[in-house]
């Protein structure tokens, strides 16, 4: 069985009381990461913060982004090789934020992807569809190059030390929600694309879901036979809604919660 994972991405919130207050806060319920891979990845200005606070405990942390050098004029960026000497275990690749804000392209994701496994880093390959291309009927057309651009580059075998999270862009912040079944649909489609070239790897990689994820959709989200967890925006930015979280990818580990 597939360990479940939920990451709570803070993106550009926190500062350095807040960020203290709630590490605090999730440290009060370590004991969840003995069934649920508990990660937190806060703004890179609070990555040496958050390793101090996580000292001693099972819950890990990341950075939001890297970039592609080792070293050099790169005025602002921050290498992998830079995350590994801070302790990060993790790192977003392709966060759907990275592609429509920044402009990052499919070529750019896999050079990251590329970057942060030479760094001894895990990537958590983000890859979803816009409303736009959802409605024109294009949600697997869209995952499949998001994804094989990145298999072509590093090749499938770089799949046994990488997380996939789903993010259906038009279900983030819009007011529209993925159905169970529609995010399930999705995780389908993707573990299939990696078996048609490693069987294994489509069974054991884990595929997080994305998408307004709160603690009263979580139990039917993680439910599904292939959702093994949950990439966490706004509600990780509070201990409490955080920890709900955690707690449904637990109970449904355990039998405790069906669909």
């Amino acid at each position: 069985m597939r360990k479940p994972m939920v990451a709570g991405n803070w993106k550009m919130n926190g500062l350095t009381a807040s960020v203290r207050a709630l590490v605090e806060g999730i440290k009060q319920e370590e004991q969840l990461s003995a069934s649920v891979d508990m990660v937190v990845f806060p703004a890179s200005v609070h990555l040496s913060q958050v390793r101090d606070l996580l000292s001693g405990t099972a819950i890990a942390y990341g950075a939001q982004n890297l970039y592609l050098g080792e070293a050099g004029a790169f005025t602002g960026e921050i290498s992998g090789s830079m995350l590994s000497d801070l302790g990060c275990r993790y790192v977003l690749v392709g966060h759907s934020e990275r592609r429509a804000i920044f402009g990052e392209d499919s070529a750019q994701v896999a050079a990251k992807f590329q970057a942060a496994q030479k760094a001894r880093l895990q990537p958590i390959l983000c890859i979803g569809e816009t409303q736009k291309q959802r409605e024109r009927g294009e949600t697997e057309k869209v995952i499949q190059e998001q994804l094989e651009t990145v298999i072509n580059k590093v090749g499938i075998s770089a799949f046994r030390q990488a997380i996939i999270a789903y993010e259906p862009v038009w279900a983030i912040g819009t007011g529209l929600t993925a159905t169970p079944e529609q995010a399930q649909a999705v995780h389908t489609y993707i573990r299939g694309l990696l078996a048609k070239q490693e069987v294994d790897i489509a069974q054991t990689i884990r595929i997080l879901y994305g998408g307004s994820l709160k603690a009263d959709n979580a139990p039917q989200l993680f439910a599904m036979p292939d959702i093994d967890g949950g990439l966490i925006g706004g509600a990780s930015l509070e201990a409490k809604s955080f920890l709900a979280i955690c707690q449904e990818a637990m109970a449904v580990k355990l039998g405790q919660r069906v669909a």
